[in-house]
């Protein structure tokens, strides 16, 4: 049986602010892609800690899609993954706040 994986409101929220984003363009590949994100998300299940680690951050880690990471957080005693942050990765690196 596969870990528990949710996302914070913050981290749905930048996910419908990315597919909103890309839709504008084509909604489609918006919606290929907003999949892509959720099943890359829900794969932790099986493979929580795969990810990087965040620099100055030891209770995050990370994984890279595109442009897009994904940052999130394990607890190993809950079997538990949560998902903190969605972030273009083309953005300003100081505006991205994380808990």
């Amino acid at each position: 049986m596969g870990w528990r994986v949710a996302l914070t409101d913050e981290a749905e929220a930048d996910l419908e602010s990315v597919v909103a984003f890309l839709a504008q363009k084509s909604p489609v590949a918006a919606e290929r892609f907003g999949l892509e994100l959720v099943d890359l998300i829900f794969s932790l299940d099986q493979l929580p800690h795969r990810g990087a680690p965040v620099k100055a951050r030891p209770t995050l880690r990370k994984l890279a899609h595109r442009h897009y990471l994904i940052i999130y957080r394990v607890n190993p005693a809950a079997a538990f993954v949560e998902i903190v942050r969605i972030w273009d990765n083309r953005q300003d690196p100081t505006k991205l706040r994380l808990p």
